[in-house]
């Protein structure tokens, strides 16, 4: 679900999974940027590569990483939508700031 995020930039799904998702990516993020400031490339990306799909590694020490270089935290919002109508579940888009 992370790399689907990371390459799509918003995903609907339930809130529960949209809450731990925005932590999740947050954390990821935060990881890259203090590997870029130390000169640490390798090493992260073989540490995210683990978590994620490679293109989405490459997507985050690449284009986001100059996206939030002004940001210290909230690299993504929840948004709350209405429930579903099969089986009643909180709905919510995760989406990029």
């Amino acid at each position: 679900m992370l790399g689907s995020f990371i390459m799509r930039e918003k995903i609907t799904t339930t809130e529960a999974k949209a809450k731990e998702l925005k932590s999740r990516i947050d954390k990821i993020i935060n990881k890259a940027k203090k590997a870029e400031a130390k000169s640490d490339k390798v090493a992260i990306r073989r540490d995210l590569g683990k978590l994620i799909p490679e293109m989405a590694v490459k997507k985050i020490t690449g284009e986001f990483l100059k996206a939030f270089s002004s940001r210290n935290s909230g690299y993504a919002r929840v948004i709350k939508i209405e429930r579903r109508k099969n089986d009643g579940a909180k709905m919510a888009v995760v989406e990029f700031v």
